[in-house]
């Protein structure tokens, strides 16, 4: 039986992207999803993830919350979204504390 590895990596996201690792992203971004090789990773119709349900839940309260500038200069510059990105992250944190 062949032994497979898994190699984990993790990103830093603190250290801006290099020049070719920008290069590389725009070529994926602009390839066409024919061009897209999924042989290594078949389709499973039994998978978790394929079962999975997106709820929507529209529970949000407004609220006034006082924010380092530095981190919503971060989040702001991540794009449309930007508040649901944050919130995603509090609740991630919200989450590993339970």
């Amino acid at each position: 039986m062949k032994k497979e590895t898994i190699l984990r990596t993790d990103i830093d996201l603190t250290q801006p992207l290099s020049d070719e690792q920008k290069q590389r992203l725009t070529a994926l971004a602009n390839m066409p999803d024919e061009e897209i090789d999924f042989s290594d990773i078949p389709y499973n119709p039994n998978a978790k993830w394929v079962q999975a349900v997106s709820i929507k839940t529209n529970k949000k309260q407004q609220v006034t919350l006082r924010l380092d500038k530095d981190i919503l200069d971060f989040f702001k510059k991540t794009g449309k979204g930007y508040q649901t990105r944050l919130n995603a992250v509090l609740r991630t944190y919200m989450e590993a504390q339970q």
